[in-house]
């Protein structure tokens, strides 16, 4: 099984919190997850709300468990929402299926990881999870 590195997952975050900052966003948090979806690295910015780690990992965890980004999983949540809830229900209420949850992939295209960045709007989460990713010399693949 490939799996991002922690050097990767490090570099992920920092660019992600750099792109924030450029952006002027509020206070992220961003988690990176192996392809089996455990945690590499959490990190919260100072003023970033309590319950953020839960909602970063349920973002990546999402994109993990179906394999595609949060963004994917938003648009099928509002096309088909009794699946997504049933999904939801399978996984114990560990997704969250709003943009913000990018798959990491490599060069052959194979899932590394999962980014999810949460704390501002969610579009705003995932242009900083995609930075992160392309900071890397890695491919982000919101959905």
């Amino acid at each position: 099984m490939c799996n991002v590195t922690l050097d990767q997952a490090r570099a992920i975050v920092a660019a992600a919190f750099g792109k924030a900052g450029e952006m002027s966003l509020k206070p992220l948090t961003v988690v990176v997850l192996d392809s089996g979806g455990a945690i590499k690295v959490l990190e919260r910015t100072d003023g970033s709300s309590l319950m953020r780690p839960e909602i970063a990992i349920g973002k990546a965890n999402g994109a993990i468990q179906l394999g595609m980004g949060s963004r994917g999983i938003f648009k099928r949540a509002q096309e088909q929402p009794y699946f997504i809830q049933a999904m939801n229900a399978l996984a114990k209420g560990s997704l969250v299926p709003v943009p913000g949850g990018v798959l990491i992939r490599g060069s052959d295209g194979a899932i590394l990881g999962a980014v999810g960045v949460t704390g501002d709007t969610s579009d705003n989460d995932e242009t900083c999870a995609v930075a992160g990713i392309e900071a890397a010399g890695l491919k982000a693949d919101a959905g």
